[in-house]
């Protein structure tokens, strides 16, 4: 795969929960408006991209954030890297640092790359904020800090415009508990689940036990999902096989308890596939949805190593569903996205376990890394990833418009 987000191709017959499955000429979605060519851009945008933050995917936002920046930059865009370290310390880096060919490592100590800093973040954002014409932050951090509406409400303090969805929506996309309470209310399909605290093992870890595996027992399989509630790139995420073995559950629930102190326990599907939908807008009127792209696990679930490590994985922008389902999944995809309030974009992942479609999460910064399936859903359907990236930007500053419409003056107030 390219580092334009050109999907791997998989092999001609993938064999996954015993049966092969071999991509095909998919059926055409819902439509939507097509992303030109600048993204509806009408000059080159200042752009500061934010990448890396005090996250476990501090990784992979670096590697998403020089994508985004290489791209922009190709695109004529004025583009600067600032590099958010594992303590929230905010590191101007020089353009050389932004290659793509540098290793992770090398960013653990930013003053050797030649960056400024480190500063504090409110420093940073007024500092941006002032100048004229003022960047837009193209927000490219994953998991807490950076997608759970921290970084957005540092940006909306300071009045800087930036990428994504807003404070509400980012923290509820991340939370994987809320989200499920949310969608469930409103009638999507999800998994049987179960919400776990650290507080509660705290003071009746039996009672709090017992009543997994009582919910283990009442599922068809007795396996369970074990996953911190507010992360991604399935970091602290264990299969639990065997729920009355008081020492592997004990295990997950750590597993998952050093990244968060609130856990979700799921109901486990047997290799389901992978279903994955991108959406683009600011809301119905200009809402668009490209996919389903799939994932072909190379582990017995798509855990860390499987989604990142090269050749692991495979994974497609165009997957093979027929026409009702692809109706289907196109219409959740933007139902979930418009449920929690989003804006800018996100990837919306599904489970199909036989004929039970399940809707598993949203992501409101998904991956651009060379593997990650938003951008290449986006390049399976002809729209290139510098495109994407620019149609972000657009979203972006639309929704800024919007709002200063409605700032308020001293004749508005009672």
């Amino acid at each position: 795969m390219s580092r334009e987000g050109r999907p791997a191709n998989p092999p001609a017959s993938h064999r996954q929960g015993g049966r092969a499955r071999r991509p095909a000429t998919p059926v055409p979605g819902p439509p939507g408006p097509r992303i030109p060519a600048d993204g509806g851009l009408p000059a080159p945008v200042p752009v500061a991209v934010l990448l890396g933050g005090p996250s476990a995917e501090h990784d992979v936002s670096l590697v998403s954030g020089r994508a985004i920046a290489a791209a922009l930059a190709g695109a004529g865009h004025p583009v600067e890297g600032w590099l958010i370290d594992l303590d929230a310390g905010w590191w101007r880096l020089p353009d050389g640092a932004l290659d793509p060919a540098l290793p992770a490592v090398a960013y653990d100590d930013p003053a050797s790359l030649g960056a400024q800093g480190p500063h504090r973040a409110g420093q940073v954002l007024a500092e941006l904020a002032a100048r004229d014409p003022s960047p837009v932050a193209f927000v490219a951090l994953h998991g807490p800090y950076g997608e759970d509406g921290t970084v957005q409400a540092l940006c909306e303090a300071a009045g800087l415009v930036y990428t994504g969805a807003g404070v509400a929506a980012s923290a509820v996309g991340m939370d994987k508990a809320l989200f499920k309470r949310l969608v469930a209310a409103l009638g999507m399909p999800v998994v049987p689940w179960r919400e776990v605290t650290a507080a509660a093992l705290e003071t009746d870890r039996e009672g709090t036990l017992a009543d997994l595996r009582a919910f283990a027992h009442a599922l068809p399989d007795p396996r369970l999902m074990v996953k911190p509630a507010r992360l991604g790139s399935s970091v602290g995420m264990t299969i639990v096989h065997h729920p009355d073995d008081a020492a592997e559950l004990d295990a997950a629930l750590g597993a998952a308890l050093h990244y968060d102190e609130r856990i979700l326990v799921e109901a486990y599907l047997d290799h389901p596939r992978e279903l994955e939908m991108a959406v683009l807008g600011n809301g119905p009127e200009d809402l668009e949805s490209h996919g389903p792209g799939e994932a072909f696990p190379g582990h017995e679930f798509y855990d860390f190593t499987a989604k990142y490590a090269q050749g692991v994985s495979a994974t497609t922008g165009r997957a093979d569903v027929p026409r009702p389902l692809r109706e289907r999944l196109h219409a959740l995809a933007r139902e979930a996205f418009l449920a929690i309030g989003g804006e800018g974009f996100a990837r919306v992942d599904f489970l199909l376990a036989g004929d039970a479609l399940y809707l598993n999460e949203l992501n409101t910064i998904p991956g651009f890394t060379p593997i990650s399936l938003f951008p290449a859903m986006c390049v399976a359907d002809g729209v290139p990833f510098a495109e994407v990236c620019q149609r972000i930007l657009a979203l972006a500053l639309d929704r800024e418009r919007r709002r200063r419409r409605h700032r308020l003056t001293r004749a508005d107030l009672p």
